[in-house]
């Protein structure tokens, strides 16, 4: 049985910020980086400081020196230094450093061809550069990962050189030497060949691996490369990178620990909320999550009536690899779906409703959860809507307004230079205590419109409320075949004021009132968990 340890490296927030159509807010990287630290995670690469504002500015919060981490450390990504330029002399270097991450990861040039194109340097200065930049950031104090760009190419053109480069950098400090398949075209039978002999030079405790998917063979590499003798492994959440992806994690993950035996800082408990933040972060980047995704697809343990249905009611393994109550999926029986219960449960576990296991009201919960699914809701990314959902259906919610009615009017007219305006008026009616109360407010848009105005309604009653806002809102068309009838739906992210963050979630043929479902929801959410008038 294998038990040695490998350390898990995650780069979503950097190289899968690579990928075309995503583009993460400082509020997203949050989000992400609690979920990846909550999963258990080594390291979080956080992005690259000094390359752009939202790098920045998301390195100037806590989580750089790692304060709101219980399990990852904190990393900054960046390069050697320039051609010509001191490594204490050079502005790259420095704002790594200056990121005050504890783990810092540096790549370089391996490839000889590289060097002489890109660069334009002799081989020898990018050695040093490699060395110089190397010993620097490790005389700061940092754990230092170094990246070898281009490795596996460079291999296979001059071996001699890609280990002279691999090898500088770990003479002068770095903790882990990551061999890079930067261009995603080597196959996982030279990835072996070559971890291999690199492990004659450079122990293997000290080697990671970085695959990209072009190949689609970015986790069979990696697993290639662990089962040759590297101890770390570099990959994003559901494949997300550059070009066709990097190895993906979600898939990558669940491989080492339940087919290879693996240890990794992420628990077998853990492992069990893998599907759930698969598909939050889609959600979160407004993304139509794979359903035929490994492991935590829609379709990973979907199962059509007949011989299947029938050998699955007597053991799993007739038809499915592993329980997919290991990684948090559920399976679905597509002619009786039976699916759910064992994942539901626990996630009602999670929110303080274990006694409901118990209870004769789980199963009409059970098939309200999957009847509000069918309709278009998706509660893996909305944990706040299906709190509410649950307890509102045992009656354990109190319900502190109720809103009679609302209006929304949009009127887009000329000004006096003759420019287009937009202005967006709300009108909500709500009830609190048995009495109504009629506000007006206007707003950027029509559900900035509507939230004004509920909160000009609510903050005499409950004025808690000053405590929280809204910091994301996104909409998917859930049927785009029907035009402009669509069904929509709306995630609502809020924050509060002690730095709470939760999401809820409405759907409609409206798109209005799905979001004031979702806003709705937001609202009640807060007021529920903080009830003290006092409290912010």
């Amino acid at each position: 049985m294998v038990n040695e340890r490998i350390y898990i490296f995650d780069t979503t927030l950097r190289d899968g910020a690579q990928t075309r159509g995503v583009d993460f807010s400082v509020a997203d990287k949050q989000a992400i980086a609690a979920m990846l630290d909550q999963l258990g995670v080594d390291y979080i690469e956080g992005g690259w400081p000094g390359a752009n504002p939202t790098d920045d500015a998301f390195f100037a919060t806590p989580n750089a020196a790692g304060e709101k981490f219980h399990h990852a450390k904190f990393t900054a990504f960046g390069m050697t230094r320039r051609p010509g330029r001191s490594a204490d002399n050079d502005p790259g270097l420095a704002a790594t450093l200056d990121s005050q991450a504890p783990s810092l990861c540096i790549v370089g040039k391996t490839w000889d061809f590289q060097v002489d194109v890109a660069l334009g340097i002799p081989r020898e200065e990018n050695l040093a550069m490699i060395g110089t930049s190397v010993a620097y950031l490790h005389g700061k104090k940092r754990e230092i990962h170094f990246d070898c760009e281009h490795f596996f190419d460079g291999f296979k053109a001059n071996p001699d050189y890609a280990l002279a480069a691999a090898r500088t950098a770990f003479d002068n400090g770095a903790r882990w030497v990551v061999l890079c398949d930067t261009n995603g075209g080597t196959l996982p039978h030279e990835i072996a060949e070559i971890v291999a002999a690199v492990t004659h030079h450079i122990p293997g405790t000290n080697l990671g691996i970085h695959a990209h998917n072009d190949t689609e063979n970015a986790v069979a590499n990696s697993i290639a490369a662990v089962k040759a003798g590297v101890r770390q492994v570099q990959g994003t959440l559901n494949g997300l990178g550059e070009r066709c992806g990097n190895a993906n994690l979600s898939s990558l993950l669940p491989n080492l620990m339940l087919k290879l035996n693996y240890e990794t800082g992420v628990t077998r408990e853990a492992l069990t909320g893998l599907t759930n933040i698969s598909r939050a972060l889609d959600e979160r980047l407004n993304r139509a999550p794979n359903r035929y995704a490994a492991y935590v697809g829609e379709s990973a343990f979907a199962h059509k009536g007949g011989l299947h249905a029938s050998a699955l009611e007597k053991d799993f393994r007739t038809y499915e690899h592993v329980s997919p109550d290991l990684v948090g999926n559920r399976r679905q029986i597509l002619v009786s779906d039976q699916a759910g219960r064992a994942n539901i449960v626990n996630r009602f576990r999670q929110i303080g409703l274990a006694d409901l296991e118990k209870s004769p009201h789980l199963s009409s919960l059970i098939d309200l959860i999957k009847s509000r699914e069918f309709d278009g809701y998706a509660y893996d990314g909305a944990d706040a809507s299906f709190e509410l959902l649950a307890r509102r259906h045992l009656r354990l919610v109190t319900e502190h307004f109720s809103v009679s009615k609302f209006r929304v009017i949009d009127e887009r007219r000329f000004d006096g230079k003759g420019g287009v305006v937009m202005i967006s008026e709300a009108i909500t009616q709500i009830e609190i205590d048995g009495k109504k109360h009629l506000e007006v407010a206007e707003g950027n848009g029509p559900v900035n419109a509507l939230d004004s105005a509920l909160r000009k309604a609510l903050l005499p009653h409950f004025p808690q409320l000053a405590g929280m806002s809204l910091v994301d809102y996104k909409v998917r068309i859930l049927t785009p075949n029907a035009g402009t009838g669509a069904v929509t739906r709306v995630m609502i992210e809020s924050h509060a004021s002690n730095g709470h963050h939760w999401t809820t979630v409405g759907v409609s043929s409206n798109i209005i009132d799905a979001s004031f479902l979702a806003l709705y929801d937001a609202i009640t959410y807060f007021l529920m968990k903080s009830p003290a008038k006092d409290v912010t």
